[in-house]
């Protein structure tokens, strides 16, 4: 019975239904709906993926493989627009160290500055620097009783 079921449901899916899209070099389920499929894309959270749609004017309800072609695109540019959109408290790179500037990165590219910004601390030799490459709490969090890795420390006990 399970595997007839499972055909029935994949007979009512829609021919246009598309199972995988691509945005901004991420592919999303289509099974997930616009909003919770935005948020797959690295660097966009709930409230962002939410502008992100209302810019679109998309509905934020429906899955997103029965969007059309023309929402999908709407989508790609409301994307390519986000750090015009956004405040700027809401953005994730700030003061950008090279350039000063506000930016919202996305994807590989928050990836990539991300790990040439912790190469850089370690260049320089700085706490937090440090802190990373030793494997170390960066944040100043406490360390003598958790997060700790590897064998389990304590009070071993007597065999009877």
């Amino acid at each position: 019975m399970p595997k007839e079921d499972k055909k029935a449901n994949a007979e009512e899916v829609d021919e246009d239904f598309k199972f995988m899209l691509r945005l901004a070099n991420t592919d999303i389920d289509g099974n997930r709906t616009v909003q919770y499929g935005l948020c797959s894309i690295k660097g966009v959270n709930f409230r962002v993926a939410t502008i992100i749609a209302q810019k679109a004017d998309v509905p934020m309800d429906i899955k997103m493989g029965y969007l059309e072609d023309a929402q999908v695109d709407a989508l790609k540019k409301a994307i390519e627009e986000l750090h015009e959109t956004i405040p700027v408290w809401m953005m994730n790179r700030q003061m950008d160290y090279d350039s000063g500037d506000d930016m919202h990165l996305l994807g590989t590219d928050l990836e990539l500055t991300v790990e040439e910004d912790i190469t850089r601390l370690k260049k320089t030799r700085c706490y937090k620097g440090v802190r990373h490459e030793t494997g170390r709490k960066v944040r100043g969090q406490r360390t003598s009783s958790n997060g700790r890795k590897g064998s389990t420390m304590g009070v071993v006990r007597k065999k009877k």
